[in-house]
């Protein structure tokens, strides 16, 4: 079941790839928008002129003061230190860093009065190789990856601040997100990483025989089950997928031929320990959101290409800070 939207929404991460295209939906929806990001993933995208950035660590008492302040009616945490990769590195500095923040984070919003908090989950590193495919929430998390265990471990602390505090708690659990703005300079994300390779003349590169398969979900169909999270009296565990296995060779040799197909794909050795099959069960977020995907993988694809075409050529905008995040103001 959905309701209005919360009227003032705290967003951390908002400034990055997946955060600013929900801030932009929420802003058109007549919401009063915090920002709350370090900008260390901002994608480069302005935000809208109604919404207000604030340059801080989410887990900071900085960024407690702020929403102490701001008194958020509901906030949707999305930021996210380091991904699959790094974390496997270094899993003790990945908790301290991430998972620490993000505890941080859900205190301060439950103590700034926010009756609403949704948090991004991982439903492609949360389950590992699940027992079932589709993946439904009932499975018992059983991740393969320090990543996966730390988001299993917000999902467990943001389920205890529900029971202290009585406020309302959405794990979104989210497939494998891309689409424009996605950052193709790092070590996840690969579509992104194709389209900056394919942008650049290069071949991408498959790790392994490319016949993994993930839930590759839009990044604008995301967005909307944010807002549709936000506006639901659940709280629990939901995927936010569109229920259907595509393999990384499949997006790979579509994003060639999209580009012209003067690229084939380069293949690397599989990375160890990867999730050989994923795709999550939909009908939870279809019964409790009113929610479903939209965009065919082709049609994702091509919107994506096209937009990272279009920023090659057009170079990176800048952020506008908020006046209470310049320098010298009382964060």
């Amino acid at each position: 079941m959905t309701r209005p939207l919360p009227r003032r929404i705290a967003v951390t991460g908002g400034a990055g790839f997946i955060g600013s295209h929900t801030v932009e939906a929420l802003v058109a929806q007549g919401c009063e928008v915090l920002v709350v990001d370090d900008l260390s993933h901002a994608c480069g995208v302005p935000l809208p002129a109604r919404a207000d950035l604030l340059a801080l660590d989410c887990g900071s008492e900085a960024a407690a003061d702020a929403l102490r302040r701001f008194r958020p009616d509901a906030v949707l945490h999305l930021a996210a230190r380091g991904g699959v990769n790094r974390a496997m590195r270094d899993p003790g500095t990945h908790v301290r860093t991430a998972v620490a923040s993000s505890i941080a984070l859900f205190k301060a919003a439950t103590d700034a009065g926010a009756r609403t908090v949704v948090t991004a989950s991982s439903g492609g590193a949360v389950y590992g190789d699940a027992a079932a495919l589709p993946a439904p929430e009932r499975l018992t998390p059983a991740p393969r990856s320090a990543y996966g265990a730390s988001k299993a471990a917000e999902e467990v602390y943001l389920g205890s601040f529900r029971r202290l505090t009585g406020a309302r708690t959405l794990a979104l659990r989210y497939g494998n997100v891309y689409g424009p703005r996605q950052d193709g300079s790092g070590e996840a994300g690969v579509v992104a990483i194709s389209c900056t390779k394919l942008i650049a003349g290069a071949p991408p590169v498959i790790r392994g025989d490319g016949e993994q398969t993930r839930d590759f979900v839009y990044v604008l169909d995301v967005a909307a089950a944010n807002l549709a999270a936000l506006g639901s009296a659940r709280s629990g565990a939901v995927n936010v997928g569109t229920g259907r296995e595509t393999s990384v060779r499949t997006v790979v040799e579509t994003l060639c031929r999209l580009d012209g197909g003067a690229q084939r794909p380069h293949h690397d050795p599989p990375t160890p320990g990867e999730v050989r099959r994923g795709c999550l069960d939909t009908q939870r977020v279809q019964r409790w959101l009113g929610w479903q995907a939209r965009t065919a993988i082709d049609a994702g694809l091509g919107e994506t290409l096209a937009w990272f075409r279009d920023a090659a050529a057009g170079g990176a905008a800048s952020f506008q800070l908020s006046p209470l995040a310049a320098p010298g103001a009382p964060a």
